[in-house]
């Protein structure tokens, strides 16, 4: 059962927080007690994250109803379990893995394509296109009268794990049956096949962020980000038009980066 109890934590009669309450729920300290449950397996919730892999989806919208009611009883839209990010990154290694395998590298090119996978493709990017949504956010799609509230970094990294779990699925792995024997062939059908698969995932991703920013009720206009959409379905038939492979570029410039 999901916790639907308000948890209130002011302790003065004028709604502010206390002294020591409010230490405890400052960004640094909520980041040190993520970091600090990083190291104990045993206090992952790793059943829920795996709830929450699976629904999102089948029903993204109900993974941002369990940030609500965090937001409700723990005062914090972030997650405060890794046990998500955890199972993300053996996600990732397994994927990867299964990336090397299908284009016939070596040991050492596959813990390169691993390391460039992980470092840069997950973490490096997330961190980046999280500071950009949390700026964004914050700046342009709060509404006026609630300038109290503010879009938690750590909830636009979630939000960005959310979206990245099923891309990495469809392109790292749902993919991958495909690749040698459709996908990189020079026939219509292989770039036909893999450009949809990247439409599918990108559009996934757009849509998953898009929940995560909507359900937060402070924030106006989030409908905004959906108009990558239509960029995306334009860049989609100009490269069925032209013949553009996405996923033997992307296996072209992978092989590139492991040598």
């Amino acid at each position: 059962m999901l916790p639907t109890t308000l948890v209130n934590s002011r302790s003065q009669g004028n709604g502010a927080l206390s002294p020591r309450d409010a230490a405890r729920h400052t960004a640094g300290a909520k980041r040190y007690k993520y970091l600090r449950r990083l190291f104990h397996f045993r206090q992952m919730d790793f059943e829920f994250a795996l709830w929450q892999m699976l629904y999102l989806f089948t029903s993204p919208q109900r993974v941002y109803r369990n940030f609500h009611y965090r937001k409700q009883t723990k005062d914090q839209w972030a997650r405060d379990d890794p046990a998500f990010l955890v199972l993300l990154s053996i996600w990732l290694c397994v994927s990867t893995v299964g990336f090397g395998f299908v284009l016939d590298m070596g040991f050492f090119e596959t813990i390169k394509l691993l390391l460039w996978v992980v470092f840069i493709d997950c973490v490096g990017v997330g961190l980046l296109i999280a500071t950009l949504m949390w700026f964004i956010s914050n700046k342009y799609l709060v509404k006026q009268q609630n300038r109290d509230y503010d879009v938690e970094w750590g909830y636009a990294f979630d939000v960005h794990l959310n979206a990245f779990y099923p891309l990495l699925v469809i392109l790292h792995f749902i993919q991958l049956f495909f690749i040698n024997y459709v996908i990189i062939s020079d026939s219509v059908i292989g770039y036909f096949v893999g450009n949809t698969l990247w439409l599918i995932a990108i559009g996934y991703y757009i849509y998953v962020t898009f929940l995560g920013y909507s359900a937060l009720p402070f924030l106006k206009n989030t409908a905004i980000l959906l108009y990558p959409f239509a960029l995306l379905i334009m860049l989609y038939l100009i490269s069925l038009a032209c013949g553009w492979n996405f996923t033997k570029m992307l296996c072209s410039f992978y092989k590139y980066r492991v040598k």
